[in-house]
């Protein structure tokens, strides 16, 4: 689903790379974990993969199309959360909905049944005639997760998606992201909540200056760091600290 091929970025200010040839292959129906701690690289990475940044060598495809050949296609295949929530604040919430539902070509039908349930999931839906602009984190965070999902994407790409959640709508989340791959579906997932992610993550890449420096299963890192005992924290700790 999600391929990555030598993938590399280089800001002209900074001497050594911020993604260093990464290879990576995410498929089909997997919930993938994407780790590191800050300045790692995992947010350039992503914002790679979304087209936000373009990469300085290297080659990305997403269901085996490359955003270089056909950038637009490419685009309606994912949905993205970023790790701030920014909105247009002068719409309300019902109309930054119906704006990315117009952008993804979401008929009249889906779009309301995928508001209702959505708007109820997050309890967010009796809200949405309110402008943005008076819109808690929280629930900005949850109208950015709405509109993510508004096109029911192959692919989900979310950074840090729960900063702002209340428990419910947290838990809401990883049980519609697991729901997502059950179906098929993909979801490329980045969190500093280790434990989430020990719990969710079908795999998981850890990366530490610009480089992957683990990748497996859960059952695989253990076995890679020799120790069955061993957390994810413990896994992290250990591989981030080798690279320092």
């Amino acid at each position: 689903m999600l391929e990555l091929k030598n993938l590399t970025k280089c800001y002209d200010k900074r001497k050594t790379a911020a993604v260093s040839d990464i290879n990576l292959k995410v498929n089909k129906g997997e919930l993938f974990g994407f780790l590191g701690p800050n300045g790692a690289g995992k947010t350039t990475t992503i914002k790679m993969i979304t087209g936000i940044l373009a990469p300085t060598a290297g080659e990305i495809l997403i269901d085996g199309i490359s955003i270089k050949d056909d950038p637009i296609k490419y685009k309606k295949n994912f949905g993205y959360v970023s790790d701030t929530p920014n909105l247009y604040e002068r719409l309300t919430g019902i109309e930054y909905l119906e704006f990315i539902a117009d952008v993804y070509d979401v008929n009249s039908e889906a779009r309301k049944a995928q508001i209702q349930k959505y708007g109820a999931m997050f309890d967010i839906y009796n809200a949405l005639g309110d402008r943005i602009k008076s819109f808690s984190h929280g629930m900005r965070q949850k109208l950015v997760l709405m509109g993510t999902l508004l096109h029911n994407p192959k692919l989900w790409i979310l950074d840090e998606p729960m900063v702002g959640l209340d428990p419910m709508s947290a838990y809401c989340l990883k049980e519609e992201m697991k729901e997502h791959c059950r179906q098929g579906n993909t979801v490329f997932f980045s969190t500093h909540v280790l434990e989430v992610a020990e719990k969710l993550c079908d795999r998981i890449a850890i990366i530490s200056n610009g480089v992957i420096v683990a990748i497996g299963t859960i059952d695989e890192l253990k076995a890679q760091a020799e120790d069955g005992n061993l957390t994810l924290e413990d896994i992290f700790m250990n591989v981030v600290r080798r690279q320092e």
